[in-house]
């Protein structure tokens, strides 16, 4: 796998990470979550899409989507629900939580994690055995940006579940570091628990591509591919660069038409394609995170004139550069 083209996409999807909820709970219960798109607007102000984990400090429980597969989770495991799918987490397969949404309008984003308790006592303090819960567990959301182009997220599955090793301890200091922030509030908390939020994203792709099957397709088992991942090191290193498909097979020793099959079997698309939505998603990037005039970010990414860049712009995401620029910024403020 190529890191540099991996650790590129996700700069690009401008990850935003809170912990908002260390919740304990006893005897029978279920949590259900509503789709990631209702919370969004209040959790995560600006955010283009939301994403939603779990990490189980103590004990265990069941996680799974209504009509869908469930799956146990144990101390130290993570599952977390890429496309932002309504879902349930429960002391067994099948529950249901409350679907009243009007403790919505209570939550403040902008407070440490909130603790919510279920059929007994709240998270007990560290070390402490007398009165613990059953299970306790760190909710938290991820905010990223999908459009105009996004390899990864969609490449993930609906619901994926991570098992606790020893390789990854640090997932289990970022849940008593929940845990110890929803009791002291301390300065500084609040970001902290945002990058090992990002940090634990950033680990559980890694982690699930890795354990992908060898006859896997999909933009994360192209990455893994000799072939088509060099392509794609090459296209995300230089985007604006004039490619071809003949320059691009020369780089990487095969035929173009073996190379446009391969690069269409794994990652669903041929390379100029793909080619030009990164440029799309690298525009986007720059116009929001720089002050660049349109026609300096079109040379940036490859075209040679404003014009030029402004069409395929606005074919992508519906309106001109400068004005979903603005549009953007308006959001997040």
């Amino acid at each position: 796998m190529s890191p540099d083209t991996l650790s590129d996409v996700l700069h690009h999807l401008r990850l935003r990470g809170a912990v908002f909820f260390a919740l304990s709970a006893s005897s029978e219960w279920a949590a259900e979550a509503p789709p990631a798109a209702e919370l969004a607007p209040l959790l995560m102000p600006g955010a283009e899409h939301v994403m939603e984990y779990h990490a189980v400090a103590h004990g265990s429980c069941w996680a799974g989507m209504p009509g869908g597969a469930w799956v146990q989770l144990s101390a130290g495991d993570v599952v977390m629900f890429p496309h932002g799918d309504a879902h349930v987490v429960a002391s067994r397969p099948g529950l249901r939580g409350s679907t009243d949404r009007a403790w919505l309008a209570g939550l403040q984003p902008d407070g440490l994690p909130s603790r919510i308790a279920f059929g007994g006592p709240e998270v007990a303090p560290s070390g402490a055995d007398d009165g613990r819960p059953d299970v306790t567990l760190v909710c938290g959301f991820l905010g990223c940006d999908l459009r105009p182009f996004d390899p990864l997220i969609s490449a993930l599955p609906p619901l994926v579940h991570l098992r606790a090793t020893e390789a990854d301890g640090w997932v289990a200091t970022l849940t008593r570091q929940a845990l110890a922030e929803s009791r002291a509030r301390r300065a500084g908390g609040q970001a902290l628990l945002a990058r090992m939020s990002e940090m634990m994203f950033v680990d559980a792709v890694r982690r699930f591509a890795d354990r992908l099957p060898a006859h896997s397709a999909g933009w994360l088992a192209g990455l893994r591919d000799r072939v088509v991942g060099r392509t794609l090191a090459l296209l995300h290193a230089q985007p604006a660069r004039p490619w071809t498909m003949a320059e691009l097979g020369r780089q990487v020793g095969l035929s173009r038409s073996a190379l446009h099959e391969r690069f269409v079997q794994l990652v669903g698309m041929p390379p100029m394609q793909y080619l030009a939505q990164w440029r799309m998603q690298s525009a986007a990037r720059l116009l929001l995170e720089t002050r660049a005039t349109v026609a300096a970010i079109a040379l940036d990414v490859g075209y040679e004139s404003e014009a030029a860049f402004a069409r395929a712009f606005k074919r992508s995401l519906g309106k001109p550069p400068a004005a979903w620029r603005r549009e953007r910024m308006a959001a997040a403020v």
